[in-house]
């Protein structure tokens, strides 16, 4: 089983050009970022089926990417990576990696540990917990229990996520459930406002967000979302 979508960071070019030629004839999308940051910069940076990273990056450092995808994605991440260290293995682990592997290497090693991450990910059942919206009490309740306290245009856009039921909702939508459809600046608030609610849920838990973007279309609720 392979990644549909996965993105390659790593700065040497030479590696990531005949890298992704070798996984883009097993039929992966890939798509190569030399920046840390270009992927954060990036339409969708935390929806991708794979991650492959490198530890020495321009940007942000490896272990601190791989610590950010951690909090937006459960995406299979394999770090493959020349920078030697006792406690390289130890690190990349605990930041979230899962998997490690050390250069030099074959295309070929590189492909079967993605194969093997994979498989572990869809025996594990990739159970999907449901969050629960507390109408009453004007909190999200994440799996783990945590209680996000939730403004009243929190409420109004969970509630758009309540009624799509698992499929995208447009901005168009939001905005009109907002009563911002005719606001000059409604793009940029709709925006801001979707990033202050992640926000505050990621300061309540360690769970994975599954608030995440459609370019050009949306936003999405990838997991169960209850009303109680």
């Amino acid at each position: 089983m392979l990644p549909a979508r996965l993105a390659l960071i790593d700065d040497d070019k030479e590696y990531t050009e005949f890298l992704a030629q070798f996984l883009r004839a097993r039929g992966i999308q890939v798509d190569v970022f030399d920046d840390s940051n270009d992927l954060l910069a990036h339409a969708e940076p935390y929806d991708y089926d794979f991650y492959v990273v490198d530890l020495m990056l321009p940007g942000i450092d490896g272990l601190d990417l791989i610590k950010v995808l951690r909090r937006r994605s459960n995406a299979g991440l394999l770090v493959v990576s020349g920078r030697l260290s006792p406690d390289v293995f130890k690190e990349v682990v605990h930041a979230g990696a899962d998997m490690y592997l050390a250069k030099p290497l074959q295309f070929e090693q590189v492909a079967i540990a993605i194969e093997a991450v994979q498989r572990r990910a869809a025996n594990a059942g990739q159970a999907n917990a449901a969050w629960k919206l507390d109408r009453r009490a004007g909190q999200l309740i994440a799996p783990d229990g945590a209680r996000v306290d939730l403004s009243e245009t929190d409420l109004a856009v969970l509630e758009c996520f309540v009624e799509a039921d698992g499929e995208v909702v447009s901005r168009e939508h939001l905005r009109m459930k907002l009563g911002r459809e005719n606001d000059r600046d409604a793009a940029d608030g709709l925006n801001a406002t979707i990033y202050r609610l992640r926000r505050r849920i990621e300061r309540a838990t360690p769970a994975i967000v599954p608030l995440q973007s459609r370019s050009r279309v949306g936003y999405i609720f990838k997991s169960k979302l209850q009303v109680v």
